[in-house]
């Protein structure tokens, strides 16, 4: 018996990152296969792209323990430093920053990059309205995004706020 790693909806806001016993009538000739130790990891073909840098990690706790799947890049593959510059951008966000914000059902998106240097975004969810938005746009989102993409020089926001209906803090 195998183990299957495999990302459902890979580069998509919803892709998940799964991991399934792999039966040996089961397991697909286009699988890479790593021999481990104690058994055979099959990695989905279309998958691989998006579970690099993933790992699986057990703890163990008072209740038994705990496997964690972390894919940094099941939503959006990893990015080169010499990829166009809203791709970088999108890939900081949906790695890094939407995975925060998924806590208090929020989400930021990429409209447009103005003047060369400008992440103009756009948040949803439950960042839409907000009253805590102006503090994760800078403290949060901005100080991030300059970090791993030095060409952004700012970062601004255009969202309509006003609307508060399913807003995080009111």
């Amino acid at each position: 018996m195998g183990v299957r790693i495999f990302v459902t909806q890979p580069g998509t806001k919803n892709a998940e990152t799964c991991l399934a016993y792999c039966p040996p009538n089961e397991v697909v000739p286009t699988d890479e296969q790593v021999d481990l130790e104690k058994f055979t990891l099959y990695l989905d073909h279309n998958s691989v792209p998006f579970l690099e840098e993933a790992y699986v990690d057990y703890s163990k706790d008072q209740m038994g323990g705990q496997l964690t799947i972390k894919a940094p890049n099941a939503k959006v593959p990893k990015v080169d430093d010499d990829a166009p510059l809203p791709d970088r951008i999108q890939y900081v966000l949906a790695s890094e920053i939407n995975p925060s914000l998924a806590a208090h059902g929020g989400e930021v998106s990429l409209v447009e990059v103005a003047d060369e240097s400008i992440a103009v975004l756009r948040f949803g969810g439950g960042c839409q309205g907000c009253s805590a938005v102006s503090l994760t746009l800078k403290q949060g989102v901005e100080t991030t995004l300059r970090e791993r993409v030095p060409e952004i020089t700012a970062v601004r926001d255009v969202t309509d706020h006003s609307y508060t209906e399913n807003a995080y803090y009111q």
